[in-house]
């Protein structure tokens, strides 16, 4: 018989706020055709994409990351210090270690929470999410801040014509704490390696090391892949997620899909059948895609602009680089 004490967490985990910080610099299509040969005809109509922000020098990963945070505790209604545990999803953080999540962790205030990084390119947020979850109901947690963050400015190749314009920085966070309802679903996600080239940094950084090429590495992707697995594919995750959570297209409000491209989101739309009175996020047309940061940016603009209120029941998924991706339904905050 075991010895070992059982968990005392919660029966259930909520989001309780959420709080995102967009860079000042707004960069709009122009820019980008200062070094790529387009128009913002042709930008628009692949992507979307109008603006984008990019970060100044000061506006660092964990500073971003530390703006983001104190709106979402601030929207929880709780201190720093009742943070147990901060989760913070990027990839654009350059040191290998130690993670930015106790950087940022020791920034907020948070005292000495569990702090760590993951790495799940544009799914981060749910994976981050899904953890988060599983701490305050295992009892190692009672709230959890998960960050998505990134500095995407810094890994684009300007002269990409395929990838210049996709590209945006900024930061968004939600903190996960107790509740005595459902909500947040069940989590679907899952990974298919064998996709791994189509979203991609050029050079590893080993090799950038051994070589010294003449260009930075930089993110590329197969852009054509990556739309046919993402509009096909991710449409049936999304389905899977509300089966999970046991309910309909019909019983949503809003619908957060990672902010990759407005054809994606359209064409995902369509795929599920969602009704017209269901809110969808389409933050990526001034935010661009800023990868484990576009779901929480989403959600909190979609709230403070009043699109989306409190209560609502909210799809979100997150799908990219990997190729990976994480679906779950959640009760907004």
């Amino acid at each position: 018989m075991s010895k070992i004490k059982p968990s005392q967490g919660a029966p259930y985990a909520r989001i309780m706020g959420v709080g995102g910080y967009r860079p000042t610099r707004v960069v709009p299509n122009e820019v980008i055709l200062e070094t790529i040969d387009s128009s913002d005809e042709w930008i628009r109509s692949r992507s979307g994409i109008a603006t984008r922000h990019w970060a100044s020098e000061e506006e660092t990963v964990a500073a971003m990351s530390v703006e983001a945070s104190g709106k979402a505790i601030a929207d929880a209604g709780i201190t720093p210090e009742q943070i147990g545990a901060v989760i913070v999803s990027t990839v654009s953080h350059f040191k290998q270690t130690p993670a930015i999540a106790t950087e940022i962790a020791h920034l907020v205030g948070a005292g000495r929470p569990a702090a760590f990084d993951i790495s799940a390119g544009c799914a981060g947020f749910g994976y981050g999410l899904t953890l988060a979850k599983g701490m305050i109901v295992e009892g190692s947690a009672e709230y959890v801040l998960v960050i998505g963050v990134e500095r995407l400015s810094d890994l684009t190749d300007k002269e990409d014509r395929a990838t210049a314009f996709l590209f945006g920085d900024g930061a968004g966070a939600v903190v996960v704490g107790p509740s005595k309802v459902p909500a947040i679903g069940p989590t679907v996600w899952g990974s298919e390696g064998d996709k791994s080239e189509t979203i991609k940094q050029t050079v590893a950084w080993d090799e950038f090391h051994a070589t010294r090429p003449e260009k930075f590495p930089a993110i590329t992707q197969e852009g054509q892949a990556v739309f046919r697995w993402a509009v096909f594919e991710m449409a049936k995750v999304a389905q899977q997620a509300l089966d999970a959570a046991g309910i309909s297209p019909e019983d949503l409000d809003v619908f957060i899909p990672h902010q990759a491209n407005m054809r994606i989101i359209d064409s995902m739309v369509k795929t599920l059948k969602l009704p017209e009175n269901v809110t969808v996020a389409r933050d990526v047309e001034t935010t661009g895609n800023t990868s484990a940061a576009s779901i929480p940016l989403a959600m909190e603009r979609l709230l403070a602009t009043g699109q989306a209120k409190s209560g609502d029941t909210a799809l979100v998924i997150g799908f990219g680089a990997g190729l990976v991706y994480a679906a779950t339904v959640v009760t907004l905050p």
